[in-house]
């Protein structure tokens, strides 16, 4: 698996990653939205360099552009629910693309130790397209195993996966390394170091899903 941490160089990402971890400004759950949606367009942006292109004639009022456009069928992806602004940043970036849903929560036992379970997926046919599977943070990198299984069971083998990660932990990214295929990518923007005993990361950000929608229940 490849990883690529845009975050080592030094651009505009790096403040949309820093104001969602400023635990003063991501009280503005709409700004907190605002800065997760225009993570995913950065991320969808690089991405797109990485497709197929084929040489394309465009019509115009005055003649023909001769161009390079991509020629990739695309499925975005997310772990619900604060994985949403991100998918819609990097959806927005890709016309025409299909959409896939996953519902996954984690169940500590007795001794704080958990699974991933996942409730609901719905997902289109995955075979020869690119997928896109995106979430907020990555801890122990199980829920991104966990959905990836979960798509290709029902839907095949993608040609081509990207996953799309703001924030992730080094002891998650090495779990990918060890598991995914090597026709996947890890895209992210910053590698915190430490997890804590209940596998949250710090420095990270805290709960995406409550700071983007509210707490929940």
């Amino acid at each position: 698996m490849k990883v690529i941490n845009l975050g080592e160089s030094n651009s505009a990402l790096n403040s949309f990653v820093a104001q969602m971890r400023d635990r003063k400004i991501q009280k503005n759950s709409l700004l907190f939205r605002t800065n997760l949606h225009r993570t995913g367009e950065i991320f969808a942006y690089e991405i797109s360099k990485t497709l197929s292109y084929v040489p394309s004639d465009v019509q115009t009022p005055l003649g023909t552009a001769h161009m390079q456009l991509s020629d990739d069928k695309i499925v975005v992806a997310t772990i619900l629910r604060a994985g949403l602004p991100l998918h819609d940043g990097i959806l927005s970036f890709f016309d025409g693309a299909e959409n896939a849903f996953l519902a996954a929560k984690r169940i500590y036992d007795e001794n704080d130790k958990f699974l991933v379970n996942t409730e609901y997926c719905t997902t289109p046919r995955l075979e020869g397209k690119v997928l896109i599977l995106a979430d907020t943070m990555m801890a122990t990198g199980s829920s991104f195993v966990m959905a990836y299984e979960r798509l290709v069971a029902e839907g095949g083998k993608p040609a081509k996966t990207h996953l799309v990660c703001p924030i992730s932990c080094v002891e998650a990214v090495e779990h990918l390394k060890k598991t995914m295929p090597r026709s996947v990518t890890l895209w992210t923007a910053a590698i915190d170091e430490e997890l804590t005993g209940r596998a949250y990361v710090i420095p990270g950000l805290g709960d995406a899903g409550d700071l983007a929608y509210g707490a929940k229940l």
